[in-house]
């Protein structure tokens, strides 16, 4: 089954405010993830603290760890 993803944009560039993301399956939330200019930061549910990682970092995570998925064309 497909993960639930709901999201909040802001009325400002992003940079000023993240974007949220609300993941969820069957129902349960599973966490959030926060997207900046700078990085992009995991809350796990119930918590307070998140695990954080640059951009840079998650490209070479990506790279290191590859998963091929074609490109949907828009």
């Amino acid at each position: 089954m497909a993960h639930k993803v709901t999201f909040d944009l802001p009325t400002r560039e992003l940079g000023t405010a993240d974007v949220h993301f609300m993941v969820r399956r069957n129902d349960a939330l599973l966490g959030k993830l926060d997207v900046s200019k700078g990085s992009i930061v995991w809350y796990p549910k119930n918590t307070r603290y998140g695990h954080k990682i640059r951009w840079r970092e998650l490209d070479k995570l990506a790279v290191e760890f590859p998963k091929v998925e074609r490109r949907k064309p828009r």
